[in-house]
């Protein structure tokens, strides 16, 4: 296996999902393959495009390829696909910022908010929000601007579940997400805010486990081109980000 290249194990469970492969309506792809581990490698080691090794073709068919699957939302498919095969016992739900390099600052002048990008006070950042179950496989993301807060994106990211037990840190703390999870039989994990009135219980036996997730994000950045974001549109980062969730969650 070449650097940051498939293994096998990886490409059998991803395979089936790619449109160009045999007996799918279209023309046959035989490099699918090797458009896969171009864009795993891009993102890997966090290089522009035009700068991926020769072996991978020219990267504006790469890069126009990335395109086309973004628009026809393959890459989200296969994520999806990876994520539905998820543990329910319990999750949790975080998130961590990038920082957006010069090369996609841009996009705040252009309607920032669209693209996923605002000023924090690390500077222009993305936040990636997502929720991963007790294996440690992502099953659920969204992006939005630096500046916004966790718990904006937590109601319509626990919708897409349905866990046993929900665990959150205190960024969570609200009473309505709360109360909501409880309605539906998930049993909130989540420390209360010291300036409460009425302290909730925490078995926090089980909150030691949200460090599952807090691994997930270090592993994600490994990857330095998600580590620091490159790509002007938020389309194009959302399915590197989605495309880096499924290959993490079948290593």
């Amino acid at each position: 296996m070449r650097r940051y290249g498939l293994s096998d194990g990886q490409w059998e469970q991803i395979k089936d999902l790619l449109p160009g492969r045999k007996g799918h309506v279209g023309g046959t792809a035989a490099d699918n393959r090797l458009l896969i581990e171009a864009v795993l490698y891009r993102y890997r080691a966090g290089i522009p495009w035009r700068d991926l090794p020769v072996r991978f073709g020219d990267w504006k068919n790469v890069h126009r390829r990335l395109r086309r699957w973004c628009e026809s939302g393959v890459i989200e498919r296969i994520f999806r696909h990876l994520a539905a095969d998820h543990d329910n016992e319990y999750m949790m739900i975080d998130s961590t910022i990038v920082r957006a390099h010069q090369h996609s600052a841009g996009v705040y002048k252009k309607g920032g908010g669209s693209q996923a990008a605002g000023r924090s006070r690390g500077g222009l950042t993305t936040k990636i929000h997502a929720i991963v179950d007790a294996a440690g496989k992502a099953v659920a993301l969204s992006l939005t601007p630096g500046q916004r807060t966790d718990i904006t994106e937590a109601e319509p990211l626990l919708d897409e579940v349905d866990p046993e037990v929900f665990i959150a840190d205190t960024a969570y703390d609200a009473g309505p997400l709360i109360e909501k999870r409880e309605e539906r039989g998930i049993t909130p994990v989540i420390p209360s805010r010291k300036n409460r009135i009425f302290l909730r219980k925490t078995r926090f036996s089980i909150y030691k486990k949200r460090n599952i997730i807090e691994r997930f994000f270090a592993r994600l950045k490994q990857f330095r081109g998600i580590a620091t974001r490159y790509d002007k549109l938020k389309s194009t980062f959302l399915i590197a980000v989605q495309f880096v969730f499924a290959i993490i969650g079948i290593n």
